[in-house]
């Protein structure tokens, strides 16, 4: 394994975790009728699950890493 700039990676992996996370809550709010009806525990759990999806996938390399390093 090579040596990598493990701070780097995190902040990039961890910025790209936030915008999948955030772009899964907001697909899911138009499935309520209305903001009232949201389940927000659904939401959160949903949120959440991608966001470690994404760290999870980003092991494999991340783009806005110079060399595309990976872990």
């Amino acid at each position: 394994m090579k040596n990598r700039n493990w701070m780097e990676w995190m902040k990039k992996a961890g910025i790209r975790a936030v915008k999948t996370m955030a772009q899964t809550a907001v697909a899911m709010l138009p499935a309520a009728a209305t903001i009232t009806a949201v389940d927000w525990k659904t939401v959160a759990g949903t949120a959440a699950l991608a966001g470690v999806a994404s760290l999870l996938t980003s092991l494999k390399g991340l783009p806005e890493l110079e060399d595309g390093a990976q872990v």
